[in-house]
């Protein structure tokens, strides 16, 4: 049952989760819950241009709002941003929406909550920027539940069941010729959002040249070098496809391996997402918090008392990263009787 004075009868909602990959990913069991609870309503999303295919032709989303949050901190499109802002904000008061939920927590997807206008909205009590001031119910939270849980509670809040997550996907892309042809393969994903995530691209080479399968390497087009000089000292066990796949070809690349190895990045949720195991290497961030959802995926980290310690840049004590070994991963896939 829902809180006293929330309605039950949605027929129009908003969800506002606009970035980062991995957030987007995380939303996806509210998209489900929201869908069950309420089966007659309409449901919209607010997403960033950059991970808008993800949820493209969703047959669970109605419309999709594709914002260019990133345009928006540049002086020299001050007047663009203005004028964005402005249609963003006609288009969705026309929806008249019945609810908004704010799965984001900051000062811009606050605005855009204001923007809709809607009678009811929802955001999380500890929502950074002041956003909580744009919420008519907040919803407690405990900083360390994972992403997906915290979310969750926003849909338990609206009395949705909550027991059995799901991360519906709308049709994914082929996988490509490349993979195929190898057989049996494994993912490899570099990149992270920071550096400081990052485990060294050496270490990857080495493991990707000790792995029981050859490995395909995926990235985004600003880390297709670092993924071509990964396939190279590979000694020929793994193939790049960095930089050349668009989102829905990397679900597709994802979904058709034994297992992928990766930091804390958008390709490990989206692994855990698709059922696929996530070998993930940790070391500033809480894999509490961020990690791998689900019971098939393995953590490695190593046991320092400064990890995590949340820096968004590497220090010059970078252990937590580097210290781990190619062999300590290899060990961690074994175990798994890969």
């Amino acid at each position: 049952m829902n809180p006293p004075g929330l309605r039950e009868d949605f027929r129009k909602i908003l969800i506002v989760k606009p970035s980062s990959f991995g957030d987007v990913i995380h939303g996806l069991p509210v998209l489900q819950a929201l869908s069950t609870r309420f089966p007659g309503a309409r449901i919209h999303w607010v997403v960033a241009r950059a991970f808008a295919s993800i949820l493209e032709d969703h047959p669970l989303i109605d419309r999709l709002w594709v914002m260019d949050k990133d345009s928006w901190k540049r002086p020299g499109r001050l007047a663009g941003t203005f004028l964005e802002l402005k249609r963003l904000r006609r288009g969705l008061r026309d929806e008249k929406f019945d609810l908004v939920i704010d799965l984001q927590g900051l000062f811009r997807s606050a605005m855009i909550v204001s923007f809709a206008g809607a009678r009811e909205s929802v955001g999380f009590k500890s929502a950074r920027e002041g956003a909580p001031a744009f919420y008519k119910y907040r919803v407690e939270t405990e900083p360390e539940l994972h992403a997906v849980e915290k979310n969750l509670l926003i849909a338990r809040f609206l009395g949705c069941e909550t027991s059995e997550p799901r991360f519906p996907l709308p049709r994914l892309g082929e996988v490509p010729r490349i993979a195929k042809d190898l057989g049996r393969y494994a993912v490899i994903a570099p990149s992270a959002a920071t550096l400081v995530k990052r485990w060294p691209a050496e270490h990857f080479a080495r493991l990707a040249a000790l792995l029981p399968f050859p490995s395909v390497i995926v990235a985004g087009r600003g880390d297709a070098e670092p993924g071509n000089e990964i396939a190279r000292l590979s000694g020929g066990r793994a193939v790049s496809l960095a930089g050349k796949t668009s989102l829905k070809e990397l679900g597709a690349l994802i979904g058709g391996a034994q297992f992928v190895v990766t930091c804390d990045s958008g390709p490990m949720h989206l692994a855990s997402a698709l059922g696929v195991p996530a070998f993930s290497i940790f070391g500033p961030t809480s894999p509490v918090r961020t990690g791998p959802y689900g019971s098939i995926h393995t953590v490695i980290r190593l046991e320092i008392p400064c990890s995590p310690c949340y820096t968004r840049k590497p220090c010059a004590d970078w252990r937590c990263m580097r210290d781990i070994t190619p062999e300590k991963v290899l060990e961690a896939i074994a175990a798994k009787g890969f």
